[in-house]
């Protein structure tokens, strides 16, 4: 069962027990892999259902870090919500030693030394860790293994 399938059966679900917040949260998520596959113009794979979905948990990080420097904390706790509902479908992602560890590797790999490495590095991570590692934890662990 596709990523999509899944969402839909439980958006049926969310319906039936009266969880309007699953409900619209999942219905948000399914409309998100559908613009996808218009943009694309064929159905997606896996994988690119997962990267629509990464971008929705993504937004909703960044609206929670909005709402929370301006005070609204209803409309934060409203998003926190939504995100954990997202997370639900994710695959759970890697802790930073993991991530340090897969860097580190590919840092070896590479030959990369310094700072000026960094582009030489990100690529083939970036690759290797999608879907399973979020690309600010990446960065920033990159950042701190090169020294810059």
């Amino acid at each position: 069962m596709s990523l999509k399938e899944q969402l839909t059966e439980d958006m049926k679900s969310a319906m039936r027990s009266g969880d309007t917040l699953r409900r619209d949260t999942v219905r948000m998520a399914i409309n998100a892999i559908g613009y996808a596959e218009k943009a694309k113009g064929k159905p997606l794979d896996d994988a690119e259902e997962l990267v629509a979905l990464q971008q929705q948990a993504k937004q909703r990080k960044d609206s929670i870090e909005a709402f929370h420097e301006v005070g609204r904390a209803e409309a934060e706790a409203q998003e926190a919500a939504e995100l954990a509902i997202i997370e639900e479908y994710l695959p759970s992602q890697m802790s930073k030693e993991d991530v340090e560890a897969a860097a580190k590797t590919v840092i070896e790999k590479v030959g990369a030394t310094g700072p000026g490495d960094k582009g030489k590095v990100m690529g083939p991570l970036m690759q290797q860790l999608k879907g399973q590692a979020d690309g600010g934890l990446i960065n920033t662990t990159v950042t701190e293994l090169l020294g810059a």
